[in-house]
């Protein structure tokens, strides 16, 4: 019987660190994601913040990303409600509230983050019923699997 794919969210910080560079853990995370391997879900904020920051520091990049969306065809997953930011707001960093409520509310296998400095928190990791990890722990963690199965 085939496995079901991972269904992993991806966050600002690692989006942006696997499009800048080609050889680090957050550009092979894409790659699994741009092979179908597996799923790549994002919310509209994700994508908001990652045109934002690309047009403010590298505005010459914003083609290839674009261009890359395309290719990769994410699931964008619509913002979250009020009363899920508000309760993530109960365990994580305001900012990053409605990014980890729209994680919760789409149902993922995985969030994929830089940001350990909020995410990694212990109040945080109890809240969610799945892990929280940089690039490199996920590919550790779908190595592990392949190697399993």
């Amino acid at each position: 019987m085939a496995r079901r794919s991972w269904r992993a969210f991806l966050d600002t910080s690692a989006l942006i660190a696997g499009l800048l560079s080609p050889t680090g853990s957050a550009h092979e995370v894409l790659r699994l994601f741009e092979i179908g391997v597996v799923e790549l879900i994002v919310s509209r904020q994700v994508l908001v913040e990652a045109d934002r920051n690309l047009t403010a520091k590298m505005s010459m990049l914003l083609d290839a990303y674009h261009e890359f969306l395309r290719r990769l065809n994410p699931e964008v997953v619509e913002d979250p409600s009020r009363e899920a930011i508000s309760q993530a707001r109960q365990v994580i960093h305001h900012a990053d509230a409605p990014i980890l409520a729209a994680a919760i509310e789409s149902r993922v296998d995985y969030i994929i983050t830089w940001n350990t400095r909020h995410f990694h928190k212990k109040p945080v990791q109890d809240f969610v019923s799945f892990p929280i990890v940089t690039p490199a722990e996920f590919l550790t963690a779908f190595r592990r699997a392949i190697l399993e199965e």
